[in-house]
């Protein structure tokens, strides 16, 4: 999501509501203590939050409630590095934010803001946060600073305490419809069939959809997985322990192997239910309708139930090849391709 332009407003495409909400409380001096944006991951909630974090500390307001975009303070605030901006998270993708975080950052926001009006702390996928660290966090949301506002982003208000979302102004942020962004992706210089295929894999989140854009190895990845499990499908048990070897020896590339057949799968089985029902992997549509053919309803769901059981369990640090090893020979045996074209051959079963 684009930011930044003098005059131009936050341009959150989609959350215009909670722009003119956050707005109306710096104009009419109603500034929260904390606040929680919530909703699906790449829907927007830290584009939303940095917007919000420049329109209270720009050093040139085009008016109150915006941001220049311009300045000093807006663009270390755009990379999350400016002094009064202080950013908390897990130390990596899928980790958790400990109680020594929040610690650190407690002591960081006893000190007067260096030069803007606030103290902005960032508490990004709070969700991640063990009960210890969210427990700590506690003490500020209840005796915050005057200087000090508080921004926490997480999935759902459900994902953490009742008592830390309940301190918080809650915004709950949803994607756009599938055309509306397939039209705004348009808008922004894509050729209207890859619009489309990202309005489709992103779900309406604009923020991932852009990531997918910006970022070619996501896209590149994910068809690699689509086509290994093609591939698996018509293997022997043996070639599938052998790949199940092969696959878990990084296991965040494994966790975003397990998402993209869980979105295939989900395909499968919507298509079971129900031909007419679109699907979200439209340059596999020929592959999912396939097997959809071949399948029932239990089935499917099954192997998707697997699928979401699989990532849960990764994140709880079971062991990575049992767990893919088990899913994978659940798999039926269906031949929906020819070959498989790899370095590494796995031997025929006897």
């Amino acid at each position: 999501m684009e930011t930044g332009q003098s005059g131009a407003g936050w341009r959150v495409r989609g959350h215009e509501w909670a722009e003119r909400l956050l707005k109306g409380h710096i104009t009419q001096g109603k500034v929260r203590h904390a606040y929680l944006f919530v909703g699906p991951k790449g829907v927007g909630r830290r584009t939303l939050a940095l917007s919000f974090a420049k329109a209270l500390n720009c050093l040139q307001p085009p008016q109150p409630g915006e941001f220049c975009g311009a300045c000093r303070v807006c663009r270390q605030i755009d990379a999350m590095q400016h002094s009064d901006l202080t950013v908390t998270r897990a130390e990596e993708e899928g980790g958790t934010l400990k109680v020594e975080q929040v610690r650190d950052l407690q002591r960081s926001l006893s000190l007067m803001p260096y030069e803007g009006h606030y103290r902005v702390a960032m508490l990004l996928h709070f969700e991640d946060a063990n009960p210890s660290a969210q427990n700590a966090l506690l003490k500020t949301l209840e005796e915050a600073p005057q200087h000090v506002i508080l921004l926490l982003t997480a999935e759902s208000a459900e994902s953490l305490l009742p008592t830390i979302a309940s301190r918080c102004e809650t915004l709950r942020l949803r994607p756009l419809g599938i055309d509306d962004l397939g039209a705004e992706l348009k808008t922004r210089g894509m050729e209207a069939a890859h619009a489309k295929l990202l309005a489709h894999l992103a779900g309406g989140r604009l923020g991932m959809a852009l990531r997918m854009q910006n970022s070619p190895d996501l896209l590149a990845q994910r068809s690699a997985a689509m086509e290994d499990l093609l591939f698996v499908l018509g293997m022997t048990r043996r070639e599938r322990f052998a790949y199940a070897e092969k696959i878990v020896r990084d296991r965040q590339e494994l966790r975003e192997r397990f998402a993209a057949w869980l979105s295939f799968w989900r395909d499968v089985m919507l298509r079971v239910a129900n031909p007419s029902l679109a699907v979200v992997n439209l340059d596999f549509a020929d592959k999912v309708d396939a097997l959809a053919g071949r399948l029932d309803l239990e089935t499917a769901r099954a192997r998707v139930n697997d699928l979401e059981r699989g990532i849960a369990r990764l994140d709880a640090n079971v062991n990575a090849r049992l767990l893919t090893e088990v899913i994978l020979l659940d798999w039926p045996k269906i031949t929906l391709v020819n070959h498989y074209d790899e370095d590494e051959e796995f031997t025929e079963e006897e």
